[in-house]
């Protein structure tokens, strides 16, 4: 058995981590400042018993060190951040306390207690910068253009000195739009759950920008398998969990429409600062180092999304 630390871990991604790992017979620390996080979302972690522990803590805190030495996990799960793009154009301060001085933080406690793996989420949507060439590879050499990428690019920097000066290994999973249940309908990031809220309450979603932009859809469960098999495996690699296909905004609110049966017309607003024109995501090298493939639809995750949010 082994323990994993889940950043994030009352989060939308964290908390299907959480369950998936718990499933697997592993014991799970989960760590969220409920920011953003939600305890509801660990009802079903909370069914295992001692073999799930939930600390409501900022990974920025200087007590974190004494969970780690109490608990002593041998893979950590970095899945806490700032992830609103606009908020880190707005705050980039806020947004490099939260996703670099959280993460240095993190990985001090990582060297002082023994972690051996390092599993972090990292954001295909903003770290390679405006593509030249799609489905964007990992070699893609672009730049950032928030500063919420550019905090993401940082820290796999920081954990390649990690991994060489104390031996902490590491995969940096580049992740792109991941949607499904549990997803916050009132965040900026889940255009999936927000469209779909709107919709089944009937209530016209906003299309920011002329929808032609594109993005790349990415189940939670497709993405939680990814960060499972990733603590054993694609060492020291950037690796993409994406579709490799492109979806555009007004595709999607067609998708959730027709799902939805919602017949009404979006509202328009004005391009968002930060947002990328097009994105998808090469998913060859998942295959590759972790033998990972995305399997569900885009349709059918919609669908499973929807139904989710008609049971909440």
């Amino acid at each position: 058995m082994t323990t994993f630390l889940v950043t994030g871990g009352a989060g939308f991604i964290g908390s299907h981590l959480c369950d998936r790992l718990l499933a697997e017979g592993h014991r799970v620390v989960a760590v969220d400042d409920l920011s953003t996080g939600r305890i509801a979302n660990l009802s079903e972690a909370r069914g295992y018993g001692n073999e799930f522990t939930f600390f409501n803590m900022d990974v920025r805190a200087d007590g974190l060190l004494s969970l780690f030495e109490r608990h002593r996990p041998e893979v950590m799960m970095h899945v806490a951040a700032q992830a609103a793009v606009s908020s880190s154009v707005e705050d980039p301060v806020r947004d490099a306390a939260i996703n670099v001085m959280g993460l240095l933080n993190l990985m001090e406690c990582c060297v002082r207690t023994g972690v051996r793996k390092v599993v972090y989420a990292a954001s295909g949507g903003t770290l390679y910068g405006e593509p030249r060439k799609l489905p964007m590879k990992e070699t893609a050499s672009g730049r950032p253009v928030s500063p919420y990428g550019i905090s993401k690019k940082v820290g796999i920097d920081y954990l390649a000195f990690y991994e060489r000066h104390h031996g902490i290994v590491f995969t940096a999973l580049a992740l792109a739009n991941v949607y499904g249940p549990r997803q916050d309908p009132h965040g900026e990031a889940g255009v999936v759950a927000i469209f779909s809220e709107r919709m089944l309450r009937g209530e016209t979603p906003t299309i920011f920008g002329d929808g032609n932009q594109t993005r790349d859809y990415v189940f939670v469960d497709d993405t939680v398998h990814a960060f499972a098999l990733a603590a054993e495996h694609g060492d020291g690699r950037l690796v993409n969990v994406g579709t490799g296909l492109e979806t555009s905004v007004n595709g999607l609110y067609r998708l959730v429409a027709e799902i939805t049966a919602f017949t009404g017309q979006p509202a328009q607003g004005p391009p968002r600062p930060g947002d990328l024109r097009r994105n998808a995501l090469d998913p060859g090298l998942a295959a590759e180092v972790l033998s990972w493939r995305p399997w569900t639809h885009l349709e059918d995750g919609i669908a499973e999304t929807v139904s989710f949010m008609k049971r909440g």
